[in-house]
Formats: structure tokens, sequence, C-alpha cells
């Protein structure tokens, strides 16, 4: 979505998810799209691909991250067959990004863009940093890293994400440089406008009650519990950017005793508010996406700094 805000033509996906696929033939009308593992779409034989794809301006990757997220014990479970959330099926995450690096192989795009949590920079994971710049650099790119937050590039949500960004060797282009600096937006500004009948939404337990009375804005539910639970649900401060939204732990008004609805939740991540989650709830494909006003930013800095030079 990010790239069509851009102006770029979106040609198509591959994607193990069947409920996401959906979203995207439904939203983006891709004119490929490929529902399998990406190391399926590797061993397609080239000559049954279209032209088209041997011919990108911009490869982008979101290998999925859950794996390097910095909750949980992520190292116990890297390198070890798991079934995930995504796509459902028994897959070893940690080594999906080698993958998409022979996809890189495959079709040789001018310029990759592969996002991932900021967790792959931390601890040990920085070992798998090294292995990426290798790899790229074995299939001839120049490879940049950043680490950039969603909350200076439009998005009224404080998301931080790594991004590898690389170009072909013979294209020659110079560094990127990249600074986003965008005046912050508060939640209050993002969805002051949505007209919310919080009667349609399931009450809070007791419990919960007692503790969001409790709890200072911008702060989490552990801040006043008794055991120092329930820290990945925050309630949200209207004057600032919203924390990360994440799959499953949707934070709270501030106001209201309730939790943000997927209306609010579809403004804060600056997904458009007519796009179509069909009959999800819309917080998996939320939680587990780049923002895309974040994604626009980014792909207007490449296509003026290395792809109008190109032209």
């Amino acid at each position: 979505m990010g790239y069509k805000l851009a102006g770029f033509d979106v040609l198509g996906g591959v994607e193990i998810d069947p409920a996401m696929v959906k979203l995207y033939q439904q939203n983006l009308q891709p004119k490929y799209s490929y529902m399998m593992g990406i190391a399926e779409f590797n061993q397609l034989v080239d000559s049954d691909l279209p032209r088209e794809l041997f011919e990108l301006d911009i490869l982008d990757g979101s290998p999925p991250c859950s794996s390097f997220s910095i909750a949980g014990a992520r190292e116990q479970k890297w390198g070890k067959k798991s079934v995930f959330r995504e796509g459902q099926k028994e897959q070893v995450l940690d080594d999906l990004f080698f993958h998409f690096i022979n996809t890189v192989n495959k079709l040789k795009p001018k310029i990759i863009i592969a996002e991932n949590v900021k967790g792959l920079i931390l601890g040990k994971a920085k070992g798998y940093v090294k292995q990426i710049f290798q790899k790229f650099k074995e299939a001839d790119y120049n490879t940049q890293l950043f680490l950039l937050d969603s909350s200076n590039m439009g998005v009224p949500q404080k998301r931080q994400r790594t991004f590898f960004i690389a170009h072909r060797k013979d294209l020659n282009l110079p560094k990127l440089e990249l600074n986003f600096n965008e005046a912050a937006i508060s939640v209050k500004k993002a969805i002051v406008d949505i007209n919310i009948n919080a009667s349609n939404y399931p009450d809070l337990t007791e419990n919960t009650l007692k503790l969001w009375h409790r709890t200072k804005l911008g702060r989490t539910l552990a801040t006043v519990h008794p055991n120092g639970s329930r820290f990945n649900e925050k309630k949200l401060d209207p004057n600032q950017p919203a924390p990360t939204l994440t799959t499953h732990c949707t934070p709270f008004h501030w106001s209201q005793p309730r939790r943000i609805t997927k209306e609010e939740a579809i403004r804060l991540q600056t997904f458009p508010d007519d796009y179509n989650f069909l009959n999800t709830n819309g917080f998996y494909a939320i939680g587990m996406s780049v923002p895309p006003f974040m994604m626009q930013c980014l792909a207007n800095e490449v296509k003026q700094q290395w792809l109008d030079k190109l032209a």
C-alpha cells in the first residue's frame, strides 16, 4: 500500500498465508500473485515466470520476523522448525531472509528493500546481520542498513524497524541519505474525528477496569499490577504517538475504559479508512505490517535519490 501511495505499480507478490493473499488481491489487485513460500517460489522455472519480474525497479521483502523479536525467548527459537502463524506451515523463520536473497539472485532487481524488526540488530542476532551483508555482497549488491522510526515519517505511532536497502553494483549509485524528521502526530489528532459507539465494544473485566483507572497515560498496566504482569498492555497518551501496535495486545483508550477499535487502529497504522480487511478483525494484518505512510516516505526517497538518476 505504501508503494501504491508513492505512485509505484505493484506488480504482485509471494505470500504463504491465504488470508493475507486475499487482502492483497482485494485491495491492490496485483497482476501476479503467488500463494506459496518464498523457497517454493525460488524453485519455479525462470522461463515460466513473466518477463516483467526480471525487470523490477524494486524488490521488497519482509521475511517473517517473530523469531527475532525482543519479546519472548527468541534465541531458543532460532534454527528450529515450528508451525508459525505465518501460513500455518512448519518453517524455520530465521532462514527466510536467506531464501529472500536467493530470490534476489533469481530476479536481479535494480534495488532491494528488506524490512525487519529492531531485534535483528540487537545482541546475538547481529551475527545474522553480518551474514545478510555477506550474502548481498556475493549477489553483487551494495547494501546499507537503517533503523527508522515511523513517528518521524508521518505516522501517529512509534514503530522502529530495520531496513536493508541495496542496489546492484553495476548501477554505480551513490549512498542513500535518509533523514526523516516530520513533526510527531499525536493519537488524539489522528483519531479525533472517528465516531465510536463504545457500547458496541466489550466491557473490561472488573480487574482490568481497576488497573485501567490506576494506570497513568502512556504507561503499561504492569506499573500498577501487584505482580508486575501485563507489561505489554498500555494506556495511550493522547498527546503522543501510539506505541507499536502488535497483533495481540491492543492498547487502551486514554479516557474511555476500552481498548481501541479496529477503525482507530487502521488510522494509527495509516491504512486508508476504506481498506477492506474482509472477514478478518484487521489487528493481525495491522500488527504485522509496515505502516503505509512509512513505506511511502521511504519509497519516495529511493525514487528521488536513485531511480530518477537511472531514468
